[in-house]
């Protein structure tokens, strides 16, 4: 049932995405950072731990997961560090995706060459 659940979940997300898209002028940037603040708002009200407790591992795919992981990991080292672990947490639950990501583009870059 948890995998119908994922589905449901990230089919939600990506409908609510291409409505906005289809009925505003917001480009697909604006709509990224949106998800993200929304991911992050849900975190700090403790609403998306129960979404992937609900729907899995779906609920780590969308780009609202990335917004909960960066709200989730500062919050949990400021109460153990205090104030300073805001800026110390924020990165480490996000830290191996960001590298990857970078690490992957890079070797992206140098093997495709871009269009014209």
């Amino acid at each position: 049932m948890t995998l119908i659940y994922s589905f449901l979940f990230c089919g939600v997300v990506c409908l609510i995405g291409q409505i906005i898209l289809d009925n505003t002028k917001l480009t697909p940037g604006h709509l990224t950072s949106l998800f993200v603040v929304v991911g992050a708002f849900l975190d700090i009200f403790d609403m998306y731990d129960k979404i992937i407790l609900w729907a899995g591992g779906g609920a780590l795919v969308p780009i609202t997961s990335f917004g909960h992981l960066l709200t989730h990991g500062a919050l949990v080292k400021a109460a153990n560090v205090g104030i300073m672990g805001l800026s110390m947490g924020i990165f480490d639950l996000t830290s191996s995706g960001i590298l990857a990501a970078i690490i992957f583009s890079f070797v992206l870059a140098l093997i495709f060459k871009p269009k014209d």
